[in-house]
C-alpha cells in the first residue's frame, strides 16, 4: 500500500514540475514582451506600415483630399519620361553628393589630423569645430548662409577686397550650387570626431618604425595612416552619402522652397516635397522616395562592393 502512495505522489510530482515550468516560461516570455512592446509598436506604426502605404500609393494617384486611384505603372513612366524637372533634380543632386562629399571627408580627416595632437585646448578645439554639425540643419544657420553670401554678404566683400568680382550666388544656378555645398562642407564635425576617433586607434609604434626607415610625413600619412583609417572611412563615406541625398532643409530655405535658380538648388528631397505638398501629387511623390532608395541602395552596394580594393583589415593581413 505505501509503495503505491509513493508511486503515485512521484507521478504526479514529475507531471506537475513541466506544467509549472511551463507557467514560468509563459511568464517570463510575456515579460520579455511588454518590454520590447514600446518598439514593436513604434516600428510597426511609424516604420513598417508606413514604408508599405508609401509603396502602394507610389502605383496610385492621390492628393491628399481624395481616395487614392490606382493607376499601376504611371507615375514611374512619367518621372522617367514625361518630367525634365525630375531630371534635373536628380542631376543637382549627384553634383551635390559627388562634390560636397569628398571635399567634406576631406576636410573632415585635415581637420582631425590637426587636432590629432597632445594640447590643453585641444578639447576646447574639437567642441568649437563640432558645434556646426549641430546647428548645421536648422532654419537659422541657413538663413545665416543665404545673408553670407548674398550680393552685399561677406563672401563678396572678402572678393572684392581680395580684387575679384563678386558673385551673383543666387542669380547663376552653378554658384548657387556650390554654396550648398560649401555649406555641407562647413558641417563636417560629425566626420571630424569619426576620423579623430580612427587616428587615436593607429599605433604610434608604426610611425616610429618609418621615421627610423627615414619616412616623411607624406609617406607616413599614404603608406601608415589611410590604410589603417580605411574602414573608418568606409563608414564615413557611406553614411556621409546617405546624409547627403536626404538633404532639404539649406535647399528649401536658401532657395525659398523654388529650387531656383533655374532649378540650380532644385535636390531631390526638395523636389519630393513640392510635388507632394505643393503640388499635391503624393503619388507620385511616393513614387520618387522608393526610386530614391534604389538609388542610394545601388551606390552603397557599389561602395561595398569596390571597398575590398582599397579598405585595409588589420585582422585579415591587409590587402
Amino acid at each position: 500500500m505505501a509503495t503505491r502512495v509513493v508511486k503515485e505522489h512521484v507521478q504526479e510530482s514529475i507531471y506537475i514540475a513541466p506544467v509549472s515550468a511551463r507557467k514560468r516560461a509563459i511568464k517570463e516570455n510575456i515579460k520579455g514582451y511588454l518590454f520590447i512592446s514600446p518598439f514593436v509598436v513604434g516600428f510597426l506604426a511609424f516604420t513598417l506600415i508606413p514604408i508599405l502605404v508609401s509603396l502602394y500609393l507610389s502605383f496610385t494617384k492621390y492628393n491628399l483630399f481624395s481616395a487614392p486611384q490606382w493607376i499601376g505603372l504611371e507615375n514611374y513612366k512619367k518621372m522617367f519620361t514625361a518630367d525634365p524637372r525630375y531630371w534635373q533634380s536628380l542631376k543637382v543632386t549627384l553634383i551635390y553628393v559627388f562634390a560636397g562629399v569628398p571635399l567634406r571627408l576631406a576636410f573632415a580627416l585635415l581637420i582631425a589630423a590637426i587636432l590629432n595632437t597632445a594640447s590643453r585646448a585641444v578639447g576646447l578645439y574639437r567642441s568649437l569645430f563640432y558645434l556646426p554639425s549641430l546647428i548645421g540643419g536648422s532654419v537659422a544657420v541657413a538663413i545665416m548662409w543665404r545673408n553670407i553670401f548674398g550680393d552685399k554678404g561677406i563672401i563678396n566683400l572678402l572678393l572684392e577686397l581680395l580684387g575679384i568680382p563678386s558673385v551673383r550666388w543666387f542669380g547663376d544656378p552653378t554658384a548657387a550650387l556650390w554654396m550648398l555645398i560649401f555649406l555641407s562642407v562647413w558641417q563636417f564635425g560629425s566626420s571630424m570626431l569619426i576620423f579623430l576617433a580612427g587616428l587615436k586607434g593607429i599605433p604610434k609604434s608604426y610611425y616610429e618604425a618609418a621615421s627610423v626607415d627615414g619616412a616623411n610625413g607624406w609617406h607616413k600619412f599614404i603608406k601608415i595612416t589611410l590604410p589603417m583609417l580605411s574602414p573608418v572611412i568606409l563608414f564615413n563615406a557611406v553614411m556621409q552619402t546617405i546624409g547627403a541625398f536626404m538633404t532639404f532643409v539649406p535647399a528649401f530655405i536658401i532657395s525659398k522652397g523654388t529650387g531656383g535658380p533655374l532649378d540650380g538648388t532644385l535636390l531631390y528631397s526638395l523636389y519630393l516635397f513640392l510635388q507632394g505638398f505643393e503640388f499635391f501629387n503624393m503619388g507620385y511623390a511616393a513614387a520618387m522616395a522608393w526610386i530614391m532608395l534604389i538609388i542610394v541602395g545601388v551606390l552603397t552596394a557599389i561602395i561595398f562592393a569596390t571597398s575590398k580594393y582599397w579598405v585595409h583589415y588589420e585582422s585579415e593581413g591587409g590587402k
